[in-house]
């Protein structure tokens, strides 16, 4: 079959061959599916289901993030160490330590929203299940930020729509193996086809975010895990879940 390949630049990345073996999906939508754009939602009813869902995540999340906030204090506490004060460059070569550090923890994070969403089993211990695609989680994660940033540097809104639409990146490789390009790709023409309607439930849920923290930021404790579960509500709705 010969395709057209469409000019390259940071804001509109190219096309990826996205065939792959067929794998079942347990709920949901599917991956060709989703980069299709069919699927819908109500904003109303995904906050209702990512409240509901809360209740059996709170714990696991909660352990699994305090655990990676230590972890990532000691990275950026022996760095600093390490480096001395140093100027940007120093900077951020602290911040990419950080954030490789953080994305193969975050894949099992977010995956315990995927599994929640639906009413799979989760527990603390998922944060160490996906070690197994770190370096593809590492690779699209830090790809994907250079591209915002790039995209933020040059103007807003490139940088915003990127942001948005490279939202499921991880959970694609954690849950469909994908590769870090294909997991890019399909996100990103997947969110396109409903970009605004998922930039205001994004918008939605930040708006709860804050409400929640004045009151000394005691309802995070609610409100953080109900973020995960939002995405992996989210994300069944787009792609399907396939992992067991």
């Amino acid at each position: 079959m010969t395709t057209t390949t469409a000019p390259i630049n940071p804001y509109s990345t190219p096309n990826s061959d996205l065939e792959m073996p067929q794998t079942r999906s347990h709920e949901g939508g599917s991956l060709e599916s989703g980069i299709a754009g069919e699927y819908d939602f109500t904003i109303q009813a995904m906050l209702s289901e990512a409240w509901a869902k809360t209740n059996g995540l709170k714990g696991s999340f909660w352990g699994a993030a305090l655990l990676l906030m230590v972890g990532v204090l000691l990275i950026a506490g022996g760095l600093g160490f390490a480096l001395g004060t140093g100027g940007m460059a120093t900077q951020l070569i602290v911040q990419l330590a950080i954030m490789a550090f953080m994305y193969p923890f975050m894949a099992g994070i977010l995956m315990m929203g995927v599994k929640r969403s639906v009413d799979q089993p989760i527990s603390f211990n998922m944060m160490f299940s996906y070690f197994s695609v770190t370096g593809t989680v590492i690779l699209a994660g830090l790809f994907s930020t250079i591209l915002t940033w790039v995209g933020f540097l040059l103007l807003i809104i490139p940088g915003l729509y990127l942001a948005i639409a490279y939202g499921l990146i991880i959970p694609l490789i954690a849950d469909k193996k994908l590769s870090a390009w294909q997991a890019m790709e399909a996100s990103r023409k997947a969110i396109t086809k409903r970009w605004f309607k998922i930039f205001g439930l994004y918008l939605v849920m930040g708006v709860i975010l804050v409400i929640s923290a004045i009151p000394l930021g005691l309802g995070l404790v609610w409100t953080y895990p109900m973020m995960v579960s939002l995405m992996g509500i989210l994300y069944r709705e787009i792609f399907g879940v396939t992992s067991a």
